[in-house]
C-alpha cells in the first residue's frame, strides 16, 4: 500500500512537471518565437511599440560654471499611422481623428488612404492624451504606435558638433549620423527597452538584448561650452550676413589640451528640423573641408627657418617685391617691393617674398619635413563623426613654385581642424595638441571613464614658440587694423590671411576671395586658440576687414566671461 501511494506521487509530480514546462513552452512562442504574430494579432486593439524604438544615452555640454546641460536627449510620445488595408469609412476615420489632432493634414490623409502604400505614418510625436483619445474610437486601420525621438535643445547653436540621429539609405535603424552622435554611437545606445508584460517574458527578453552590453552604454559629457558656442556662432553670423558669404565657420580651442570649447559654421540647421536641408550643410566643413588658408601658414614657415637656425627674428633679406619662378611670378599682396627687411615685418606686412625666402634657405626636403611633421596633410583623429585629410601632395613634387606657394599657404588644402592644430604648435610650446570633443563617459552603472587621446608630437623648440609669439603679439600691438585693435593690459597674438580661391580651371579667381584668421591669448599663457575664416566675402578684398574686429570682440568677450587677468603693465 505505501509502495502504490510513492507510486502515485511521482507519477503526479511527472505530470505536474510535464505540465510546467509546456506552459513555459507556450509563453515562449507566443513572446519569442512567434512573438511578431501575436503582436499583428492585437495591432487593431493596442498601442504599439516602433519597430527601432531606442532609448539612447544623453550628450552633455559644460558650462564653465553649474552643472553639465544636455545638449542631446530622448523624449517619448506616440505616432498616428492608417493602414489603406484595413480602413474601411475613409471620410469618418478623417473627421473623427482630425477633431482629436487639429493639424492633421487633409489632403494627405485622403491621398494615402485612397492609395495602395499599405501603412503610412500621418503625425509624429503626438501626446499621452491624444493617443489615448484615438485608441478609444477603436477604428480598424487606424493605429496608434509608441515611440521616442532626439531632442536637441540648442536647436542650430552646436548643431554640426553634436550632430543627430537618423536612419540611412541601407536600413531603418537609427544612428548617430554625424559629429559626437555619431563618433559615440556605440557608446550612447541603449540596451533594448521593450516593455514586458510578464515575468516570463523578461526571462526570455534577457537572452534577446544579450547582444546589447548594459554595462557599456553610457552618457557623453563634452568640453564644449553653451555660452561660447553662442558666441562664436552669433560672431560668425554677423560676418555671414555682412558680406553674403558662402561658408562662414569657426573653432575655439584649449591649444594646451585640445579641448574644443566651439565649433561652428554657416549656414547651419535646426537639428530638431531638418526637413529640406541639403546634404552638404548637414555636413561639418571643419572636419569635412579643405581649404587653402594663406596667410595664416607664413607664421609656421617663420617658425620652421627660425627652429631649423637660417633666419633669426631681427635677421634682414632684401624684398624684391616679385620673384619668378620657371614660368610663374609670384609677388607680395600689393607688388610693391620693401628692400632690406626684418623677418619681423614678413609676418606684420605679410609679405609673400619673405616667406619665399625662409622656404628657399631650408630647402625643399627641410621645409617639407617640417609640414609633414605639423600633420597638415592627415587626419587629426578629433572624435567628430568622420573627417579628411588635409592634400599637401604637392610637395612631393619638386618644383619650386608648389614649395614657395606652399611657404604662403596657396596650393596645399587643409582642413579648419587640422589647420587650428597645426597653429596651436606655436601656442602649446611646440607640441602638436590632440583636439577632442568627449570629456568623459557616464556609463549606467555610475562609472566614468576620462576621455583621454595620446599626446601629440613635438614639432619646434620651445624657444621658437616663444619667439613667434612674441612676434605675433607685435602684429597685433602694430600692424592689425594700424595697432587700433589692440585690448590695453593684454598680450593677444594674431595673424590674418587671404587667399584666391580656385577657379575651377586649375587657376585661381582673382576676383573672390577665403578670408582667415587666428590668434591666441593671454599670449604668454596661452589659454585659447580661435579660428575663424569666412568664403567668398561680396564687396571686400582683406580678411583684416572682415575678421579682425569679429576676432577680437570674441577675445574681449572671452576675458570678461572667463575671468582672465591682465598679462602685462
Amino acid at each position: 500500500m505505501k509502495k502504490t501511494l510513492i507510486a502515485r506521487i511521482y507519477l503526479l509530480s511527472a505530470a505536474f512537471m510535464a505540465l510546467a514546462l509546456l506552459f513555459v513552452y507556450y509563453l515562449y512562442t507566443i513572446q519569442i518565437r512567434d512573438h511578431a504574430q501575436w503582436v499583428e494579432r492585437g495591432e487593431a486593439n493596442y498601442i504599439q511599440v516602433e519597430k527601432g524604438v531606442f532609448k539612447r544615452g544623453t550628450i552633455y555640454v559644460t558650462p564653465r560654471i553649474g552643472d553639465p546641460l544636455p545638449a542631446a536627449t530622448t523624449e517619448s510620445g506616440y505616432i498616428l499611422a492608417i493602414d489603406y488595408r484595413e480602413l474601411r469609412d475613409h471620410v469618418a476615420a478623417y473627421h473623427a481623428l482630425q477633431a482629436i489632432v487639429p493639424t492633421l493634414d487633409r489632403e494627405q490623409f485622403f491621398e494615402y488612404a485612397q492609395g495602395k502604400l499599405g501603412w503610412r505614418e500621418l503625425e509624429r510625436r503626438l501626446s499621452e492624451d491624444a493617443a489615448q483619445q484615438i485608441l478609444a474610437l477603436k477604428l480598424t486601420g487606424v493605429h496608434v504606435v509608441k515611440t521616442q525621438w532626439r531632442v536637441y535643445p540648442y536647436g542650430s547653436v552646436m548643431a554640426r558638433t553634436i550632430g543627430f540621429v537618423g536612419a540611412s539609405d541601407q536600413d531603418t535603424i537609427l544612428r548617430g549620423r554625424y559629429g559626437v552622435e555619431k563618433a559615440y554611437n556605440e557608446n550612447l545606445l541603449r540596451p533594448d527597452t521593450r516593455q514586458n508584460t510578464n515575468l516570463f517574458a523578461e526571462l526570455f527578453a534577457d537572452v534577446q538584448a544579450s547582444s546589447t552590453n548594459v554595462a557599456e552604454s553610457a552618457d557623453l559629457y563634452t568640453t564644449i561650452e553653451p555660452t561660447v558656442a553662442h558666441l562664436l556662432q552669433n560672431s560668425l553670423r554677423a560676418v555671414h550676413d555682412k558680406y553674403q558669404s558662402e561658408i562662414t565657420g569657426g573653432i575655439i580651442m584649449n591649444p594646451k589640451t585640445g579641448e574644443i570649447y566651439a565649433m561652428d559654421a554657416l549656414p547651419t540647421y535646426d537639428s530638431n528640423d531638418r526637413r529640406g536641408v541639403p546634404l552638404e550643410t548637414l555636413m561639418d566643413p571643419n572636419v569635412l573641408g579643405t581649404y587653402e588658408f594663406g596667410s595664416i601658414i607664413k607664421p609656421l614657415t617663420v617658425a620652421a627657418g627660425i627652429d631649423a637656425g637660417v633666419i633669426g627674428r631681427y635677421t634682414t633679406y632684401n624684398d624684391t617685391g616679385c620673384t619668378t619662378l620657371s614660368t610663374f611670378t609670384i609677388c607680395n599682396y600689393d607688388g610693391r617691393a620693401r628692400g632690406v627687411t626684418e623677418i619681423q615685418q614678413v609676418l606684420s606686412q605679410s609679405l609673400n617674398m619673405g616667406v619665399v625666402h625662409i622656404q628657399q634657405l631650408l630647402g625643399k626636403d627641410r621645409f617639407r619635413t617640417y609640414f609633414e611633421k605639423l600633420q597638415l596633410g592627415s587626419e587629426t583623429g578629433i572624435d567628430a563623426g568622420g573627417e579628411v585629410s588635409g592634400n599637401i601632395r604637392n610637395l612631393q613634387q619638386k618644383n619650386d613654385i608648389n614649395y614657395a606657394t606652399a611657404a604662403y599657404g596657396q596650393g596645399i588644402a587643409t582642413t579648419p581642424i587640422g589647420t587650428i592644430r597645426a597653429l596651436a604648435t606655436l601656442a602649446n610650446g611646440g607640441v602638436l595638441p590632440a583636439p577632442r570633443i568627449g570629456s568623459k563617459l557616464r556609463y549606467l552603472d555610475g562609472e566614468e571613464e576620462a576621455i583621454t587621446f595620446p599626446p601629440g608630437d613635438r614639432v619646434f623648440a620651445q624657444e621658437t614658440a616663444d619667439t613667434l609669439s612674441s612676434m605675433l603679439t607685435t602684429v597685433v600691438d602694430d600692424a592689425l587694423r594700424g595697432g587700433k585693435l589692440k585690448i590695453p593690459g593684454y598680450r593677444v597674438a594674431a595673424k590674418t590671411g587671404t587667399a584666391f580661391l580656385t577657379d575651377g580651371k586649375g587657376g585661381y579667381d582673382k576676383e573672390r576671395y577665403f578670408h582667415s584668421l587666428f590668434g591666441y591669448f593671454p599670449a604668454h599663457d596661452p589659454k585659447f586658440i580661435i579660428l575663424l575664416y569666412t568664403r567668398d566675402p561680396k564687396g571686400v578684398q582683406y580678411a583684416s576687414e572682415t575678421l579682425a574686429e569679429t576676432y577680437m570682440s570674441l577675445v574681449r568677450e572671452l576675458i570678461s566671461y572667463y575671468e582672465i587677468p591682465p598679462d602685462r603693465q
